[in-house]
């Protein structure tokens, strides 16, 4: 069963008609993964829903996802093969961005001096001044790590993660340079977000 990684809870048949698997089956296997402390329940009512612990265990099934054969399994419709591509394009890897969108991004970054990228990444200080200037505030005060690099599970490279990751993506969502397609971790970059990543990184919009 695929679980939704961009920290939103889910009801078990919501999960079930995801994994398209009975509703019993599903129940079955949620309990021993909140039994296991993998996902956490919350109770409104008489619904309960279901979500992914903590960005540890996302960041355990990204890099497990990441091991997986290359050769993904063949959409059985045109939607299927829509969702697929719209997913690879840009999606959440939790709070941050994924796919070849998030890749764009980093590699510009690396390239226009805010990343360091190599064995240890790291925010440089031309970075904190660009995200400042963008009106980007990260969080001080927190155990996570600055910047992490995050294997992009259908790129296969890393893209940008951790602290500065995480505000990047908010900061894209508020201000309406990416939406979200539908109820689907998918993303897309609006035209205000086309030229918001052409004027703070030169990425031309035909990248993104």
């Amino acid at each position: 069963m695929s679980l939704p990684s961009d920290g939103r809870a889910w009801t078990a048949t919501e999960l079930a008609r995801n994994a398209g698997v009975a509703p019993s089956t599903a129940t079955s296997h949620l309990n021993l993964l909140v039994g296991g402390g993998v996902l956490v329940e919350e109770r409104h009512g008489r619904h309960r829903y279901l979500r992914v612990a903590d960005r540890t265990v996302i960041d355990l099934i990204e890099s497990l996802a990441a091991l997986a054969p290359q050769q993904a399994a063949r959409p059985s419709s045109l939607a299927a093969s829509g969702r697929q591509q719209a997913l690879a394009r840009a999606r959440l890897c939790y709070d941050h961005l994924a796919g070849a969108v998030a890749l764009a991004i980093t590699d510009a970054m690396v390239e226009r001096g805010p990343l360091e990228w190599g064995p240890e990444p790291g925010l440089t200080g031309e970075g904190a001044v660009w995200l400042a200037e963008i009106g980007i505030t990260v969080p001080s005060g927190s155990r996570r790590p600055l910047v992490r690099a995050c294997l992009d599970r259908t790129e296969r490279r890393p893209h940008l993660a951790g602290a500065v990751g995480a505000a990047l993506c908010a900061h894209a969502l508020t201000a309406g340079w990416i939406t979200r397609i539908g109820t689907t971790r998918a993303l897309t970059v609006t035209p205000a977000g086309r030229r918001a990543w052409h004027d703070h990184l030169g990425l031309p919009p035909a990248d993104l």
